[in-house]
């Protein structure tokens, strides 16, 4: 059984960590946007949108704490708080580009629809990678740091400062 230092050292660097977030966080996003588009059909689509933003940031949050991260465990609500606040800005973002969407077009299309909230949907996802990355699962990645390359005592050199002879000799110029 893995104890806490042995997942804190399993943290991955940044680009790692980055393809484990797309590969989570675009596959909860997929299945997300076809579950708004198919829960839009019986709902307004920015209730539709609100309720799986909400199902799926729990879910991406977990997935974000066991494996993109290297928290080695479940999220705590510290951090499932956290990380609900970066989705409200990406929720917002998808939210306007669907407005902006419809504003410039009566009829879009579910094709062109898909497109534009995939797109707003990518451009939040990278935001939230920052806000994650650095704020929610900061101490855990610090603490992961620490662990991979602990303190090493600095080796210190002392010499002796040498006394002149002659103090006259100090102000000399050559």
């Amino acid at each position: 059984m893995a104890t806490a230092h042995d997942r804190q050292r399993a943290a991955p660097g940044a680009v790692a960590a980055f393809a484990r977030f797309v590969l989570c966080g675009g596959g909860v996003g997929l299945a997300s946007s076809l579950a708004v588009a198919g829960l839009a059909s019986w709902l307004p689509w920015f209730l539709a949108n609100a309720l799986i933003t909400a199902a799926s940031t729990l879910l991406a949050t977990e997935l974000h704490a066991r494996f993109t991260f290297g928290a080695g465990g479940h999220a705590t609500w510290r951090q499932h708080a956290q990380s609900a606040g970066s989705a409200a800005a990406a929720y917002a973002v998808t939210c306007a580009a669907m407005l902006t969407l419809h504003l410039l077009m009566a009829a879009p299309g579910a094709v062109l629809e898909q497109l534009v909230y995939l797109s707003a949907s990518a451009l939040a996802g990278v935001g939230r990678f920052a806000v994650l990355r650095l704020l929610v699962f900061a101490r855990d990645h610090a603490q992961a740091a620490a662990a991979a390359h602990p303190a090493r005592p600095v080796p210190v050199t002392v010499t002796r400062a040498v006394a002149h002879a002659d103090p006259a000799s100090l102000c000399r110029v050559a």
